[in-house]
């Protein structure tokens, strides 16, 4: 194909091979250990909760009001597959000038933070997390509006993004 052809989408040829456009993202989704790990903790606090409106009221208000334990149970199963879906919506992109996160079932929002607006980017992982293996990645910037967070990552990934942010801003941040 020649050069300035009608044909020749200026595509290269990985991304051409691969149907995409060069300038398009490529998105990185969140580890599934995040998933089992709200799973878990709706499981735990939901079951909690029926057994609360189970037990408690069949005891002292006889054994029909014992039927109060469906609605948590039934919380319980629409909790299980809104996690999934709200899980498979998150994800992030690093692109040449920035960084994009993508969230969201209902209402998407994408978070688009330039390299060099970064102040502080932080790993976090409390206990629950550092038991699944997992940490998040914070960054601020001048405008509180635009702190993202990217949650669920392996320890690993969430240094060497943070390592790479870090490198990134600096060096964008260097002509202002």
């Amino acid at each position: 194909m020649e050069t300035g052809s009608p044909d020749d989408t200026g595509t290269t040829g990985a991304a051409r091979a691969a149907g995409t456009a060069p300038d398009e993202p490529v998105w990185t989704g969140l580890p599934p250990g995040l998933l089992r790990m709200r799973r878990l903790l709706l499981v735990v606090w939901l079951g909690l909760l029926t057994l609360a409106a189970g037990v408690l009221p069949a005891l002292f208000l006889g054994p029909a009001w014992a039927a109060l334990a469906l609605l948590p149970l039934a919380l319980a199963v629409w909790g299980w597959v809104m996690l999934e879906r709200n899980w498979r919506s998150w994800r992030y992109a690093e692109r040449a000038d920035d960084l994009l996160i993508c969230r969201g079932v209902l209402w998407r929002e994408e978070t688009v933070v330039p390299y060099g607006r970064m102040q502080l980017v932080e790993v976090t992982s409390g206990p629950v997390e550092r038991h699944f293996g997992l940490a998040s990645v914070q960054l601020h910037t001048a405008a509180a509006a635009t702190d993202a967070t990217i949650p669920g990552l392996d320890p690993a990934e969430a240094e060497r993004l943070r390592d790479r942010l870090t490198e990134l801003g600096e060096a964008r941040s260097a002509g202002l």
